[in-house]
């Protein structure tokens, strides 16, 4: 057996290596072939940096008398990302149980449940917000409603890869004593993956707070109309004061996340 690995050794080696130059040869043509037809060009970078400078300047300094006007959409952008990731975290347990093939056995089941998961997944969440604010029009209703989209897409796909590592041995003792599939899940299942769960949902609030700052740009509420309006009216220091907020904020809400994570992990 050793003297058959030896023997075909050099063979794999040469495979492998065969295999990492083609890698290496495709990724470059197709980073040659992006720069191609985009038209990306270093000079133009460099003539657009004087004017990104002046863009700047003209930002400086911030207008803090805008804090007062912005405190209740930046609270509105606030509550959008609690509420879509609070009914997102609870749609996504069932959808993941669905996904997982070590509790669902059946590839006529999570085959399709995957395939939708990951079509959803494409979606950008601007675009779901416009698609909604068209549906239901210009508030709060679209954002929350793509947020809701948006946590059942992340949460999904890291939670069911979660429930597909988790330990077989008490799934196997659950299935030795006759236990019924909501036993399964309850008792088996749910203690494995509660933490992962939580953390999940909590990263998913990160991002959603993120990404509620800017779904007002199609007007689906929150802080990102503001960011439109001053834009649009050339009033960048409003402009500076509403980034300012939202950086303060998102960082805040990240640390403490990022905390209570670490604790349950």
């Amino acid at each position: 057996m050793d003297s058959n690995q030896e023997r075909f050794e050099p063979y794999l080696r040469r495979k492998t290596s065969l295999k990492v130059v083609l890698s290496i040869i495709i990724v470059a043509i197709l980073v040659v072939w992006s720069f191609m037809f985009t038209n990306f060009s270093i000079g133009d970078l460099m003539y657009g940096i004087p004017q990104m400078v002046e863009l700047f300047k003209s930002m400086v300094p911030p207008d803090l008398s805008y804090i007062s006007s912005i405190t209740k959409p930046m609270l509105d952008t606030i509550r959008m990302a609690v509420v879509g990731t609070f009914i997102g975290g609870l749609l996504s347990i069932p959808i993941s149980i669905l996904c997982a093939r070590n509790v669902i056995r059946s590839s006529w089941i999570t085959y399709p449940c995957r395939f939708i998961l990951n079509i959803v997944r494409t979606i950008p969440d601007l675009l779901l917000a416009a698609v909604f604010v068209a549906i239901f029009g210009i508030g709060q209703i679209p954002g929350v409603l793509a947020i809701i989209i948006l946590s059942i897409s992340i949460i999904c796909k890291l939670m069911y890869e979660s429930l597909e590592s988790i330990d077989d041995g008490p799934l196997e003792a659950m299935t030795a004593v006759g236990a019924n599939k909501l036993k399964w899940i309850t008792y088996a299942i749910i203690p494995q993956a509660i933490a992962p769960y939580m953390s999940y949902v909590l990263y998913a609030f990160e991002i959603n707070i993120r990404a509620a700052a800017v779904l007002g740009l199609v007007g689906a509420g929150g802080i990102g109309l503001y960011y439109d309006q001053t834009l649009g009216l050339f009033q960048y220091p409003k402009t500076l004061t509403i980034i300012l907020v939202t950086l303060v904020i998102v960082v805040i809400i990240d640390l403490v996340s990022t905390k209570v994570r670490e604790k349950l992990i």
